[in-house]
């Protein structure tokens, strides 16, 4: 197995393409990729239509697939608010490659989908924010092949619906899901940093209603929140302000939760009078919930240390695919590269590909969601490391 990235910045696709080719050749030799997979800015938006042919003219007849892009990532570089093409290609013996393009119609996934039974796949997913509805699909997904991991992200670049596009094969499409079912002589890791840490402690939904918590431990939620607020810092008061979160705990069977134990959300709404909450995610009475915060550093310290166990367990990837928000990058931290410097930190030289999205699609204990200011990271190598 064997992967290769590479970045453009050159403002004509041809010519872009024709940069990452030959890098990608330059680390593959002659040997041609079995799949191929490419994030391109809105700024080569005229030329979208275009971008399979000239990909299959300088890759051949390997699986292509990709989406537009508010920026890129390709070889362990992070490009913003420029034209930017980024091409990840890899090598892939014996390993099973199934293509699939998906509607919002739920009853026709299974038919759809046309997977071979009796095989336990991981899924790359590129999704299109306007027309497809992620969440369904990363559950049936999840009933349908438990043990398979899913990652990917939710096409960017455009502001409305028909701004964004998928490619797969030959095709240029405007709506629904891409993906691609791997199976075989491959073994897919995750690493999903979502950027938060909590505060206050971990507490009961007592009582709720779909998304929106009314009491937390017995007392009205904005009640609980107020006095958390009385109580922090000065600066984590400020962040409050505008970075505040509601983690809901994914396996409340523990003792004691930690950083990654939560699924992080958004408060859309709250309500002084009443005392209510509201979440963007459904809880359930006797739910744990606690608050976070998230800035650059904790960002950053938290991708420092899944990073760190990754590493310390020993794993040595052959390739990566990394789907981060757009709100992260330089706009977080100020400066390009962040998150593709701390990977190459902790993990060496591996391939690094991706791009910035709408959404970003991984796990969280055990079960896929779609998230967001989250770095999530595809981790691919052989079946029998």
């Amino acid at each position: 197995m064997r992967w290769a990235s590479a970045g453009s910045t050159k403002t004509k696709s041809a010519a872009a393409i024709g940069e990452v080719a030959a890098a990608l050749r330059a680390e593959l030799g002659a040997t041609a990729p079995d799949l191929i997979v490419a994030f391109v800015s809105a700024h080569h938006r005229q030329r979208f239509s275009e971008i399979p042919a000239l990909v299959r003219r300088e890759f051949g007849s390997g699986l292509f697939v990709g989406c537009s892009a508010g920026g890129v990532i390709g070889g362990g570089r992070e490009i913003e608010q420029r034209p930017g093409l980024s091409v990840t290609a890899a090598v892939l013996p014996r390993v099973d490659l199934e293509p699939f393009h998906l509607t919002t119609a739920a009853a026709e996934w299974p038919r759809r989908l046309a997977l071979a039974p009796g095989k336990e796949r991981h899924f790359l997913l590129l999704g299109e924010p306007f027309s497809f509805n992620a969440e369904p699909f990363l559950n049936y997904l999840d009933s349908a092949y438990p043990l398979g991991r899913k990652i990917g992200g939710l096409a960017s670049g455009g502001r409305q619906a028909g701004e964004n596009v998928l490619f797969l094969h030959d095709r240029t499409l405007g709506a629904g899901m891409a993906g691609v079912a791997l199976s075989g002589d491959i073994q897919m890791d995750t690493i999903v940093a979502q950027g938060c840490r909590p505060i206050g402690q971990p507490m009961f939904v007592t009582k709720c209603q779909r998304n929106v918590v009314w009491e937390l431990d017995g007392q009205p939620a904005v009640e609980v929140l107020q006095n958390l607020y009385e109580q922090l810092e000065p600066a984590d008061q400020e962040l409050a302000r505008h970075a505040l979160f509601v983690g809901l705990v994914m396996d409340e069977n523990r003792q004691e939760y930690r950083q990654g134990d939560f699924l992080i959300r958004n408060i859309i709404g709250m309500d002084a009078e009443s005392g209510v909450l509201a979440v963007a995610a459904a809880v359930h009475e006797g739910g744990v919930v606690q608050f976070h915060l998230r800035d650059a550093h904790t960002s950053s310290a938290d991708l420092e240390q899944l990073l760190t166990a990754y590493a310390t367990a020993g794993m040595r990837p052959a390739g990566a695919l990394l789907f981060s928000c757009l709100g992260r990058g330089s706009f977080l931290y100020g400066a390009p590269d962040h998150d593709t410097s701390a990977f190459h930190a902790h993990l060496g030289p591996v391939p690094l590909g991706g791009f910035f999205c709408n959404g970003e699609i991984g796990p969280v204990q055990g079960s896929t969601f779609l998230h967001g200011y989250t770095s999530a990271f595809g981790l691919f190598g052989p079946g029998n490391q």
